[in-house]
């Protein structure tokens, strides 16, 4: 993100969202009443079972179009390979996993481009579709609105203690569960036009995705920590032992310098600055819409559907966490 913002920016007036604000994805407009919306993402293996690690990748991919209110229709693999060490029937696998969730959001994968590396890499270049009327970017948020979070945090921390085997059986299959989940809603959400903003919570943590909120929507915000959801407790055991992965570790490095710490502890700054894989939408509402937003996050099932916090009047970035 930080490199992106030193890229000139584009011009072109059919081009509604580029590098500049720093959203979830690209946008497009090709007719009055269509938009291509454009993202890819991809990563290294997070859990051991190849099937699910295709699953995750996938997800993960396709949120970034979930959360800009779009539908996903096309998507292409992204593999990288080291052919020497990984089996044929580890890649069919890895590939069948991403194949599934795509099929599951109603998106097909029309090819791909795979490539020898020393390390595993499995993802997704997606294409889907919006009405430019209808997107959500994260650069309309106002004073006043609510944030809803729709999965608990943790994945980060629980990832790195499956990878050093110090977390529990449970916690790596309620991890693996969650991040298989796809972010479905904010589709359906965009077509309502019930959402103001919105963004997918992944690798830069909850308050490094909630700071690009604020940046593109030059407002500030204030998170209640006591309220945040986290996967389970034994999180808060991991964090203790020091089981923090290094983008996490820089996540918080990074937050120190727009967030205002009240009376939070050490445990809770990890989990709000965790690094998560596939995680949920951070979605800002206006009170008069609440009612109707639960409702239908309620209806898609979400794992979680909890205001967070709010969005605050500030000329600068700034965001206050209390408990």
């Amino acid at each position: 993100m930080q490199v992106l913002r030193q890229l000139s920016n584009v011009r072109d007036p059919n081009l509604l969202v580029g590098t500049a604000t720093g959203d979830d994805a690209g946008v497009y407009r090709i007719s009055r009443n269509r938009a291509i919306v454009q993202t890819v993402d991809f990563f290294t293996p997070i859990v051991d079972d190849p099937f699910a690690y295709g699953q995750i990748a996938a997800a993960n991919a396709l949120s970034d179009i979930y959360a800009m209110g779009a539908r996903p229709f096309t998507a292409l693999n992204l593999m990288a390979i080291p052919s020497e060490v990984v089996l044929p029937n580890v890649v069919r696998a890895i590939l069948r996993g991403g194949a599934a969730k795509a099929r599951e959001a109603g998106c097909i994968i029309v090819g791909g481009h795979t490539i020898q590396n020393p390390e595993p890499v499995y993802g997704l270049s997606v294409l889907g579709m919006v009405s430019p009327r209808r997107m959500i970017t994260n650069a309309a948020a106002k004073p006043g609105d609510l944030l809803v979070l729709t999965k608990p945090l943790g994945t980060g921390i629980a990832t790195t203690g499956i990878k050093r085997a110090t977390a529990s059986a449970p916690l790596a299959r309620k991890a693996s569960a969650l991040m298989r989940r796809l972010n479905t809603v904010g589709a359906e959400l965009g077509e309502r036009g019930l959402v103001r903003a919105a963004t997918d919570v992944t690798g830069f943590g909850l308050l490094g995705h909630l700071g690009s909120i604020c940046r593109a929507s030059n407002a500030g915000a204030e998170i209640f920590a006591d309220r945040v959801p986290v996967i389970s407790k034994e999180v808060f055991q991991l964090i203790g032992q020091g089981c923090i992965p290094g983008g996490s570790r820089e996540n918080l490095n990074n937050a120190n310098n727009f967030v205002e710490w009240d009376s939070v502890n050490d445990a809770q700054k990890a989990l709000l600055t965790d690094a998560q894989t596939s995680g949920g939408l951070l979605l800002c509402v206006r009170q008069d819409r609440l009612s109707a937003v639960l409702e239908i996050l309620k209806q898609f099932r979400t794992p979680c559907a909890v205001v967070v916090g709010r969005i605050i009047r500030s000329i600068k970035l700034r965001i206050r966490v209390t408990r």
